[in-house]
């Protein structure tokens, strides 16, 4: 079936702005714009049009990047994402006795966003919102790229005394949803059995995933639990 001209020129436009944030900070052209999505020079200026208008796009003659206009959007997204991301990561937490956070990629470094603490354990590693490390260091980055993640690999990271000396680390990367670049992870004082907490913090990773729209339900909490606990 066909789209109706209004909802296919939306999807247009949806595309060109992911065609833009793909360029990873880069100003694409106008004919690299329309060869990406399909469509004629002419039909992206029409395209670009609305998105310049609201500060989405910035257009510097045939050069078009992302406009600040997404910082507003962004900056509202995060504290919803780390409301939901909280009763997910208390459960990690508590079942594990160890620090649970949900950390998101920057470019080439990772930033934490929420952090939840065991609240029974006598020590326990803290870890501060919003602090940032490189992504190729700790769990929490090795997550997002690591090769034992890709099709076939074990589907977690281990990291000891990466960031801090002494600490263990055991991150799963958050899959499903799109745009959005982010793992969760635990960190402890102890060392941590994979074989035990690996599944565990996929499965926090899959329950994450599918509230924020994406993926499917971790293997041990039910869809039902999970939106009471969020509500």
């Amino acid at each position: 079936m066909n789209q109706p001209p209004a909802s296919l020129t939306l999807d247009r436009g949806l595309a060109l702005l992911e065609a833009v944030a793909d360029a990873d900070g880069e100003a694409r052209t106008v004919a690299e714009l329309a060869k990406h999505i399909g469509v004629s020079r002419a039909a992206v200026y029409r395209l670009l049009g609305p998105l310049v208008d609201r500060g989405l796009l910035y257009r510097d003659g045939s050069r078009v990047r992302l406009g600040v206009g997404l910082l507003r959007l962004a900056g509202r997204v995060v504290p919803q994402v780390r409301e939901l991301a909280i009763p997910v990561l208390r459960r990690l937490a508590e079942d594990l006795g160890a620090t649970a956070h949900l950390s998101v990629a920057e470019d080439d470094t990772v930033r934490a966003v929420a952090v939840v603490e065991p609240s029974w354990t006598s020590y326990h590693v803290g870890f501060r919102v919003g602090s940032t490390h490189p992504i190729g260091r700790g769990a929490a980055g090795k997550a997002l790229t690591h090769a034992a993640l890709r099709p076939g690999g074990k589907g977690w990271v281990t990291s000891v005394g990466e960031l801090e000396a002494g600490a263990h680390g055991i991150a799963a990367p958050v899959r499903g949803v799109p745009g959005f670049r982010a793992s969760i992870g635990v960190v402890s004082l102890h060392a941590l059995d994979g074989n035990e907490a690996g599944p565990r913090v996929m499965r926090a990773a899959a329950d994450l995933a599918a509230v924020l729209g994406g993926g499917e339900r971790g293997e041990r909490t039910e869809r039902k639990d999970l939106t009471e606990t969020v509500s």
